[in-house]
């Protein structure tokens, strides 16, 4: 190297220089120096800084709250000039202003680029907690979790993530919070297991609750739902009779919508659908034995085999038709045995019977019953056209309310019968296919109507008494159960108007039939027929007579005539 004054020494040669002898150059005030421990004294740290001559620290900057020495010879250890010259050419430094700048450029940086850091709990204040993250720092009690934490005391001496929300070096002011730091952990696991996750995958998570619907599932950053209809192919009551929170369960990803960040789980479907087989099991007609799950008011569901259940309608437990809800027959637990009827594994569905257990009385009822046979059963149920009377187990017959009386005028069985007595009555129809009989009682009495037509004719003279008028004319009750009409115009004395009328309601009286019609049950009946009759005959009797009288007339005539021709 030559040597010359600055003016004779090319830049460039000049700019070398500086570099090498820069680290000769004494430190800026208050810069924060990379030294390396050198050695270690009873009282002192001796420090390499870079500069000519080496610096040394009070050895209790390096104790920890112990008592312990936190440095080695060899490390590293951020210093900064203190009050310079000190003992034989050694710089006085200091470890904890050169610690304490670092931390707040640490802590600035760190609130800048949002970085998550760990602190310890040291103390609870109010409304919060104190957190030593190389300096104390307040942290509310709102952020140290994502649910309202009452016990504050329990998190003294924890280490814990949190995030810079404030800091402010010259007030010494620093805010954190752990419920960010989870928070955005939280996401960013979220984030990566979406990313992961693909419908069909197979995957392992554990249960975190429960609810009635089903279980959440963590699958390590997100939440799946496991509803208890895909828990088992079985009937599960609550998902707690399969899981409980802390399980770890090996589901599959039925359904997964990314935008709404939602996944639907499965573990049935990592089982043999039992149904796909069900029709080699279960043909029509077989019998089977299961266990009654569930009753209804329409039925009772039996559980087969573990995912397969079948249902008995309320229509086929019993051939009687007096069966009012299912749990007079079964209860849930109960083992029973019952007929296949269908079997329907796309819609996965069986129908299953009781009744068919025993003969059908339908069948074999043309057997043991014929048209006019009279049978003898209990009134069952009544209705506004009938009532049904029950004559044996599952055989119900129809009463019509025509065939109920042959004489009076029944608008309603309830007239006649009460429900639960004991009647009689003739069987007047079977179809065994249709499931129906007909019964009547009126037929087990003669029909009034058959009678009497059988002995009247028109002509008659019959007695009656009136039981009701009309604006036409007066009924007349001739027998029991049998009526005819007397038209105003067959009355004697009727001009036209009805309060001329000399007969009473309830009163007896002669009249004579006019006419009589036995398919419509119709006789007419006339009183001023029995008048004409009797003026008829008086005016016959009176002819007779006064014939008689001028036979007798002439007869004396001629005699005289004879007795006076002798003389």
């Amino acid at each position: 190297m030559s040597n010359g004054s600055p003016e004779q020494i090319g830049a460039e040669e000049y700019e070398h220089l500086l570099e090498d002898y820069s680290h000769l150059a004494p430190p800026a005030e208050g810069e924060v120096l990379k030294g390396r421990v050198l050695s270690i004294t009873a009282k002192d740290v001796i420090i390499d800084f870079g500069y000519k001559s080496e610096g040394i620290v009070p050895i209790g900057q390096f104790l920890n709250k112990q008592g312990e020495l936190t440095v080695q010879p060899g490390d590293p250890a951020d210093v900064m000039i203190d009050h310079g010259e000190y003992q034989e050419g050694f710089v006085l430094l200091s470890h904890q202003k050169a610690a304490r700048i670092r931390v707040w450029d640490d802590l600035e940086r760190d609130f800048d680029e949002q970085f998550t850091i760990l602190g310890r709990v040291t103390g609870r204040m109010s409304g919060g907690l104190v957190v030593d993250v190389g300096v104390e720092a307040f942290m509310p009690a709102s952020q140290i979790d994502t649910r309202l934490v009452h016990n504050l005391d329990a998190w003294v001496g924890q280490d814990i993530p949190v995030k810079i929300v404030k800091v402010n070096r010259r007030r010494g002011n620093v805010v954190v919070s752990r419920k960010a730091a989870i928070e955005q952990e939280a996401n960013e696991r979220k984030h990566a297991a979406l990313e992961r996750l693909r419908e069909g995958d197979t995957v392992t998570g554990t249960v975190k609750n429960l609810t009635d619907y089903g279980a959440f599932v963590d699958l390590g950053g997100i939440d799946g739902l496991l509803h208890v209809t895909d828990m088992a192919h079985n009937r599960v009551p609550h998902p707690s009779a399969l899981v409980h929170p802390g399980d770890t369960v090996t589901v599959l990803v039925l359904k997964l919508d990314r935008e709404r960040e939602k996944i639907s789980l499965g573990m049935k479907q990592l089982a043999p659908d039992p149904w796909l087989t069900v029709k080699d099991r279960y043909a029509p007609g077989s019998r089977v034995v299961g266990k009654v799950v569930t009753v209804t008011d329409y039925g009772a569901f039996v559980e087969l085999e573990p995912g397969v259940e079948g249902l008995i309608h309320i229509s086929e437990m019993s051939w009687s038709r007096r069966m009012k809800h299912p749990a007079k027959v079964l209860h849930p637990g109960d083992q029973v045995e019952a007929v296949v009827l269908e079997a329907h594994p796309k819609e996965r569905r069986i129908s299953l019977g009781l009744k068919q257990l025993e003969v059908n009385p339908w069948t074999t009822i043309d057997e043991r019953y014929s048209i006019g046979s009279v049978v003898e059963g209990r009134v069952r149920n009544m209705t506004d056209f009938g009532t049904f009377v029950e004559i044996e187990d599952g055989i119900d017959g129809l009463v019509h309310v025509s065939d109920l009386s042959w004489t009076k005028r029944i608008k309603h069985p309830s007239e006649a019968l009460k429900k639960g007595q004991v009647v009689q009555a003739v069987i007047l129809q079977i179809d065994s296919k249709g499931k129906r009989l007909s019964l009547g009682i009126k037929q087990l009495q003669p029909d009034a109507w058959e009678m009497f037509f059988q002995s009247h004719h028109p002509g008659d003279l019959v007695r009656g008494t009136i039981c009701r008028a009309a604006g036409f004319g007066v009924f007349v009750e001739l027998a029991e159960g049998v009526e005819g009409l007397c038209h105003h115009s067959e009355m004697p004395g009727f001009a036209g108007r009805r309060d001329e009328l000399t007969v009473e309601v309830g009163q007896q009286y002669d009249f004579k039939i006019l006419k009589m019609s036995e398919a419509e049950k119709r006789i007419g009946l006339s009183m001023k027929a029995i008048a004409e009759d009797e003026e008829r005959n008086r005016l016959v009797d009176y002819r007779r007579q006064a014939a008689a009288a001028t036979s007798t007339i002439e007869e004396v005539m001629s005699l005289k005539d004879r007795n006076e021709d002798k003389r």
